[in-house]
């Protein structure tokens, strides 16, 4: 049975609920605020899956790698002896070194390894997400803690990149749905809420629209089960979904 939205929500109920539900589940809920795309974090693929839940959620701990030439200071101390309880830790680069197609960067070596994820995995963080490459497939799973890239690769990020913010704004550059444009550029702030699965990533912005969100959803998921009911039972989809959605 789907978990009841509490009146009042902590950050770990917000997480406790949403990991009952999936990433589709999330985007729907977000389509009806009026969010298009849902919310997606488009072109990432599960490495090492979630277990024992619908899905990893957690509040984005972000973090920017650039060029050893940029002129920014490296930050000194290690971002991933500082992950929260509980985070996503979420890996990025500045939209200089971003493709809006595949393979979605320009930086060859990756980004993220298994130590990386021993290392959150014993601070307790719920998953990372590597919007570049990663490397060490089977420490992954091995460790049963989940993982999202854009793609895989070997060689280590030090001859290459360093950090250079913790906990800032990460800009995405993604094809554009509109004609007009070529490129879109999404957002992913510190605190929004991730969700993640094998379907994919999606962004929650933790804000006064939450609680809309976090209602909408078992109401939509009970309505899609009445749906999936009738189908299998010959009636018309169109005309089931027209019914039980128009109750929400």
């Amino acid at each position: 049975m789907a978990p009841l939205v509490p009146k009042q929500l902590s950050t770990k109920e917000v997480i406790k609920f949403l990991s009952a539900y999936t990433a589709c589940d999330v985007s729907d809920a977000l389509n009806q605020q009026g969010i298009v795309h849902g919310g997606l974090i488009p072109n990432l693929v599960n490495r090492s899956p979630v277990l024992n839940q619908a899905s990893a959620v957690g509040k984005a701990y972000t973090v920017l790698y650039a060029l050893k030439s940029d002129p920014r200071p490296a930050v000194k101390q290690s971002y991933i002896d500082e992950v929260p309880e509980d985070a996503i830790v979420v890996l990025g680069l500045p939209l200089e070194l971003q493709l809006a197609t595949a393979p979605y960067q320009r930086v060859t070596n990756v980004l993220y390894g298994g130590l990386m994820s021993t290392r959150a995995r014993y601070r307790k963080a719920n998953g990372s997400v590597i919007l570049g490459n990663i490397r060490d497939l089977d420490e992954h799973n091995e460790l049963k803690y989940p993982v999202w890239s854009y793609g895989v690769g070997t060689t280590a990020n030090g001859p290459v990149a360093k950090v250079v913010g913790i906990n800032v704004p990460l800009e995405i550059k993604v094809t554009s749905s509109d004609p007009k444009k070529d490129e879109e550029i999404l957002k992913i702030n510190p605190g929004d809420y991730i969700v993640a699965d094998k379907n994919g990533v999606v962004k929650i912005e933790d804000n006064e629209k939450l609680g809309e969100v976090l209602d909408y959803i078992p109401k939509r998921v009970e309505a899609d089960t009445n749906v999936s009911k009738d189908i299998k039972d010959g009636k018309p989809a169109a005309e089931s979904q027209k019914y039980w959605r128009g109750k929400i």
